[in-house]
């Protein structure tokens, strides 16, 4: 059921609180005695008592909208609930019920609530840190979480490389947890086996991305665990134990990022250095309520990293802040131009892989996301249900292939230390043949035609980061297997393209983060960053802004608005 004009109405709203527009405030509540707004303390009933109102309260604290839910009741009745968060850690929740009355829509009820901020502590100097974190504990040794802590390192002998002395870069007291998939000076790549580990030689250099960090400013809080070769998104190992998930607790991290992420979550480290190749960044970011991004296949430098597939091995980064997020992928991207984004595509058919909840909340995320930078979303058919399909299998059949490649001479000999799941993805990537492989990548230079005609530059796709929340911890193989099929499924799009794919933790099904993944064209990195620091301009009016067409709920009978 469409609601034109709607996203409009409340994107003026929301400018007119925020700049204290009184004038506009008192048009877009609908006239008459008896229009309600109601907060903690007190319920005002009638037009000119909120206007009055509204005409001696002071302007509200700046705050930026993380989540829009729009309900449509009849074609001239809506609920829209919009949730908030203000820089200083308060959020707050608005529950509107709209009427159109002769083509203009107008707040007929409102009630307010809020949540005071944390206690504020000292600010860090690190991007994004206004001071309302927790303090910074020390690293715990939760050996599910690190393989090695600088701590570690110091006690043996052989301290972890250091930023240059007095360093000021944009880094500067950030912690970094390094996925042990990248060479470390002084140290052992561990990659998440310990028969990989005991065979493995003393690094003498750092891996290129390592180096970059460092060089930024930033300090290794240690090496952290991943999934056995990066060949799993669960985030569980056999050998090492499952990493908590201070966002979702008793809940998995996702993976195989799944050491750094859990320490971020944790507030133990501030940057997560990790690898993306079928959603190894995007999904503990959604799972762990974090912002990653993947890069552009190719754009940073994968010199000393322990590859699973090099058709689709990226370098990723997840921190708590986008600020962060933009420094720290700042200093291993390449320089690239920056182009703003004037349009946010959507295809149904990916939003109807994931489960209806994770659906319903990424779509909350996003009529957010519109709201505050004024980019308009469409609703595109470029993509199709067989298509989406035959592209997950060739991506499947050429990450396989790959993956026996780069490492069956280890798979060969210490196959039985590998997890059953594991060992039989690689043995999978024995069974194919040279024609399925160049079948499969013919497909695959389809797909990424397909996606870089979709997206040029100034163009973004959103889709969920995942299919499901995070899995508890004891979920049975099935479901972790059925969860994986359908993540991996929306996942491959990014890898299919070559994309760049930023996942932003807006989205909740109850109290479980999901992320909502904006992709974006190969080489527009920057630009994917820039956008969530977007603020509407000429080039994205608010009225072009419209309601996702699924978010509506069919309308009841009028007699049931009496």
């Amino acid at each position: 059921m469409p609601l034109p004009g709607l996203l409009e109405a409340v994107g003026r709203y929301e400018h007119a609180l925020i700049t204290n527009d009184v004038p506009e405030l008192d048009v877009l509540f609908a006239s008459g005695s008896t229009t309600i707004r109601s907060d903690g303390g007190t319920t005002l009933v009638g037009h000119d008592h909120i206007a009055t109102f509204r005409a001696q309260r002071p302007p509200v604290p700046r705050r930026t909208l993380v989540r829009v839910h729009v309900r449509g009741l009849a074609p001239e009745h809506a609920v829209v609930v919009a949730e908030s968060e203000r820089a200083d850690g308060g959020t707050g929740v608005q529950t509107q019920v709209w009427s159109r009355t002769e083509g203009a829509w107008a707040v007929t009820t409102a009630h307010v609530s809020t949540v005071p901020p944390a206690v504020p502590v000292p600010a860090t100097g690190i991007p994004g840190d206004t001071g309302t974190h927790p303090e910074h504990p020390e690293p715990p040794t939760d050996r599910t979480v690190w393989r090695v802590t600088a701590e570690d390192a110091a006690a043996d002998g052989t301290p972890l490389p250091a930023p240059p002395a007095g360093s000021t870069g944009p880094l500067a007291g950030a912690r970094v947890a390094v996925k042990d998939l990248f060479a470390v000076a002084g140290q052992r790549v561990g990659a998440g086996n310990p028969a990989w580990l005991a065979q493995a030689p003393v690094e003498t250099a750092s891996a290129a991305a390592v180096d970059a960090l460092l060089a930024a400013g930033a300090t290794l809080a240690g090496i952290a665990q991943t999934d056995e070769l990066a060949f799993s998104l669960a985030g569980t190992n056999v050998h090492y134990g499952t990493p908590p998930n201070p966002a979702a607790p008793g809940r998995i991290t996702g993976g195989s990022t799944s050491g750094p992420s859990a320490a971020v979550a944790a507030g133990v480290a501030d940057v997560a250095l990790g690898t993306d190749t079928g959603g190894s960044v995007r999904v503990p970011a959604s799972y762990c309520g974090l912002f990653g991004l993947r890069t552009t296949h190719g754009a940073v430098s994968r010199d000393g990293l322990v590859g699973l597939a090099s058709s689709f091995d990226t370098v990723g980064v997840l921190t708590r802040t986008p600020e962060l997020l933009t420094a720290a992928a700042g200093a291993l991207l390449p320089a690239q131009d920056v182009v703003r984004t004037t349009r946010i595509v959507v295809s149904p058919l990916l939003m109807d892989l994931a489960d209806d909840d994770v659906r319903l909340a990424v779509e909350a995320a996003l009529c957010a996301l519109a709201l505050r930078t004024g980019v308009p979303v469409e609703t595109v058919d470029a993509l199709t249900a067989a298509g989406l399909e035959e592209w997950f299998e060739a991506f499947r059949t050429v990450q396989q292939a790959e993956a026996w490649a780069e490492h069956r001479a280890f798979v060969a000999v210490h196959g039985e230390s590998l997890d059953p799941a594991v060992a039989a993805r690689f043995r999978a990537g024995e069974r194919i043949d040279s024609a399925q492989e160049a079948g499969a990548r013919a497909v695959l230079a389809g797909a990424r035609t397909t996606l870089v005609g979709l997206l040029p530059p100034g163009t973004v796709l959103a889709l969920p980061s995942s299919s499901t929340p995070a899995l508890r911890r004891d979920a049975d193989a099935a479901e972790v297997d059925a969860a994986r099929a359908g993540t991996l499924r929306l996942t491959c799009v990014a890898g299919a393209g070559g994309l760049p794919a930023l996942s932003v933790p807006t989205g909740r099904v109850g109290t479980l983060p999901v992320g909502l993944c904006l992709a974006a064209g190969p080489g527009q990195d920057r630009s994917l960053l820039a956008l969530l620091g977007q603020t509407p301009g000429p080039a994205a009016p608010l009225s072009s802004l419209s309601p996702l067409s699924s978010v509506p709920a069919p309308a009841p009978a009028p007699e049931a608005l009496a």
